[in-house]
Formats: structure tokens, C-alpha cells, sequence
């Protein structure tokens, strides 16, 4: 069972609570959630941190959710078109961000105007393709602050770094990401060649204002910056998010 299985469970009776207090579910979990982090650190940080107790540290210590999607919901209001026999002088359009994190230290990203429901079928690394507009990134986590780049191929390769903080609306969720930067720059053929996905070591120091590749200019983006929602993969078929901007105009991650 999940982390979050055993949660529920626990609220079934009080058998199940008892259960649920047995360390060793917990300490399973823990060790795969910051499996990058390697074992030792891990037992070394429990102890010095949060009192040897293994559940303390899954509600407490902030970790990144991988099972499911990091979603940012964006709306903007354009113009209309001329031709358009309609009265709205204007109309909505919405793209969304998604995110998927691995314990390994990779990561999905995608951009587009998919719902969640349609998007979660390919957001998995078998699945994943550049012609689904998926690609691949590198993260690292500490504390509560992530960071995270992935490489745009093409004839200007393009580097998309991103800097995020999480948190949770209660204990233990880590279900919210506020972007705190959002940056792209120009890589050169040799960096490119040399990182082997890797691009996260690459620009790692790098200014916001850097760029090595004259032709692609480092630009720090101001819009869609909408804060990522966590949807589980077993809520994807019925998250509000799917609904269209004709329904929801406006939503607030809170």
C-alpha cells in the first residue's frame, strides 16, 4: 500500500490505526522518496531532525509527490477575430504546465492546452516522446526549494530552467509549487553533446541574465507563473482542472 493508502486506511477503524503505527511502512517509504539521497543520509537526518521517528519525517520533511501530476493552470484574455460571428469583443484561452517527478532525480515536463485527464495517458518515461511535446529533465531538491532545467532540442538548442518552492494546504501533502523563476537560455553544440539528459549539471551557476549562445538570448518570463497543483493519478478522469474555460474561467490553487 501507498503512504497515502495507509492514511486512509487508519481512518477506517481502529485495528487499521494501530497497524499503520508499525515503523517499517513508513521507514519504505521514506527511503524511496529520497532514494537519491542515499540511505545513510537519510538515517542520519532522521535523527538529527526529526527524533528517529520514520512517519514524522514523511509528514514533516518536504519531498516531491510522484504519484501523479504538478499542474499550472493559465488563462489569458486575447482578442477576437475579426471574422468570428460573435459578439465578445474578446475570449479566454488556457495552457496548462505539467510536471512529473521521479524519486531518481528526473523529470517530465510538458506545455500544452491538454487537460489533465488526456495528458497523465503519456506522462511516463516508456510513454514519453518528443512528438507528444514531452521531454526530459534533471531536479534536485533542498529543503523546500527546487531546481530543476530541461533541454528543448532543435537546430537553437534552448535550456528551460526552473526554480520552485513547495508546500502543502496541510501536513504532509506537499501538494502545491509556487514558481519562483522561469528562465530560458541558449546552450552550445558541445554542452549539448555532453550532458546525456544531464542538463541540469550544466547550468548549474548560471546567471539568469546567461546565455552561451548568442542566437537564443536569456529570457526571464513574467507570465504563466501560476502556482502547480498536485493531481493524483487516480483523480486525473475527475479533477476540476478538465473542465473547460467556458465552466471555469478562473481557478485558485490556494
Amino acid at each position: 500500500m501507498t503512504p497515502y493508502d495507509l492514511g486512509k486506511a487508519s481512518c477506517v477503524c481502529r485495528k487499521w490505526r494501530f497497524t499503520v503505527r508499525n515503523p517499517v511502512f513508513w521507514r519504505n517509504a521514506c527511503l524511496r522518496a529520497w532514494q537519491s539521497v542515499g540511505v545513510i543520509e537519510n538515517y542520519r537526518i532522521l535523527q538529527s531532525k526529526y527524533d528517529g521517528s520514520w512517519r514524522k519525517m514523511w509528514l514533516l520533511r518536504p519531498r516531491v509527490r510522484t504519484d501523479g501530476l504538478y499542474v499550472s493552470r493559465n488563462t489569458y484574455i486575447r482578442a477576437g477575430v475579426a471574422e468570428w460571428k460573435i459578439t465578445n469583443p474578446v475570449h479566454i484561452v488556457c495552457y496548462f504546465r505539467y510536471i512529473r517527478f521521479y524519486p531518481s532525480g528526473k523529470f517530465l515536463y510538458k506545455n500544452s492546452s491538454q487537460k489533465v485527464k488526456e495528458v497523465a495517458k503519456f506522462m511516463n518515461h516508456k510513454a514519453a516522446s518528443k512528438a507528444d511535446c514531452v521531454f526530459k529533465g534533471h531536479y534536485t531538491l533542498s529543503d523546500d526549494k527546487i531546481e530543476a532545467a530541461v533541454l528543448y532540442p532543435g537546430l537553437r538548442p534552448t535550456v528551460l530552467r526552473i526554480r520552485l518552492r513547495l508546500r502543502g494546504t496541510v501536513t504532509g501533502a506537499n501538494n502545491r509549487m509556487d514558481l519562483l523563476s522561469l528562465v530560458t537560455s541558449g546552450v552550445n553544440d558541445e554542452e549539448v553533446n555532453s550532458t546525456e539528459e544531464d542538463i541540469l549539471g550544466v547550468v548549474e551557476g548560471w546567471g539568469d541574465d546567461e546565455s552561451h549562445n548568442p542566437d537564443v538570448p536569456a529570457v526571464s518570463h513574467k507570465r504563466g507563473l501560476t502556482p502547480f497543483v498536485f493531481v493524483p493519478f487516480d483523480e486525473v478522469e475527475k479533477s476540476v482542472l478538465n473542465l473547460p474555460v467556458e465552466k471555469m474561467d478562473y481557478f485558485v490553487p490556494g
